[in-house]
């Protein structure tokens, strides 16, 4: 492994550990819990970060037919329902079980890869597997978060997959302010969370309409927010008016931007 793949897998195995010890305190109601991501419950949520695993693995996908959920949009929420469903029937025990075993499997995998082996990443562009692990690293944090919130355990916001999600999501500010939110050429717009990761970025809206990362002092517009709101809005996972923005400046500017928010649905 090159250095950033070690710490991205570092990052990794922190998450899913701390998913496993959190699903051993589960009893069964909790598993059963729903969670933001539609039709999803704790259980599942495990179940989900399981079938990724495995399919990095090599295993074979569950050979399944999958119901016509109202959760599914599209042909590839269709392909990560089938760990899913198929593990409906199991105890949620069970599936924590699996993961274990999955995080070891691939624990033992990595180093044999090379950090720079070409891959398409989740996002459909090309990248090598180093930055494919700090996906992972990402999205299995993402997936802890769901599973926190819904037994009401919260912890591990600050953990490194955190630093990870910001390094991903964060690309995605400028197109959300200057595409999304349509925000005009001049106007500069500031983002910053506090509690546990305090971040402060600036972007501005260039002559051509096109957005890039500015001075945050100079902004016209300041959206802030704690952290997990942010990770609950750029995911998706809830709408603005669930959770407290303190805006100053355009408040018409930044409703837009705070409805078109959400990058990983």
């Amino acid at each position: 492994m090159n250095e950033p793949m070690r710490a991205t897998t570092a990052a990794y195995e922190q998450t899913v550990r701390s998913t496993l010890a959190l699903a051993g305190e589960f009893d069964d109601a909790d598993w059963e819990r729903p969670t933001e991501c539609p039709g999803w419950t704790v259980k599942d949520q495990l179940s989900h970060l399981v079938g990724v695993e495995l399919e990095l693995l090599g295993d074979p996908a569950p050979d399944i037919d999958v119901p016509d959920f109202d959760h599914i949009r599209n042909d590839f929420g269709r392909a990560m329902e089938k760990a899913v469903h198929a593990r409906r029937p199991v105890p949620g025990p069970a599936v924590a079980a699996e993961l274990a075993d999955v995080l070891e499997r691939r624990l033992a995998q990595l180093p044999g890869i090379d950090p720079d082996l070409a891959v398409t990443l989740p996002d459909g562009n090309e990248g090598t597997y180093a930055h494919l692990v700090k996906f992972r690293a990402m999205d299995c944090w993402t997936h802890e978060q769901d599973i926190r919130r819904a037994v009401g355990r919260p912890g591990n916001l600050d953990a490194p997959a955190a630093q990870c999600f910001w390094e991903l999501l964060s690309k995605g500010l400028p197109i959300i302010v200057a595409r999304r939110a349509k925000a005009e050429p001049g106007q500069t717009v500031a983002f910053r969370t506090s509690d546990p990761l305090d971040l402060y970025v600036g972007v501005h809206v260039d002559e051509d309409g096109r957005g890039r990362w500015t001075d945050p002092a100079t902004s016209t517009t300041e959206l802030a927010m704690d952290w997990e709101t942010y990770v609950r809005l750029t995911t998706g996972r809830c709408t603005p008016d669930a959770v407290t923005v303190d805006i100053t400046g355009d408040r018409a500017l930044a409703s837009r931007i705070l409805s078109n928010m959400g990058i990983m649905i």
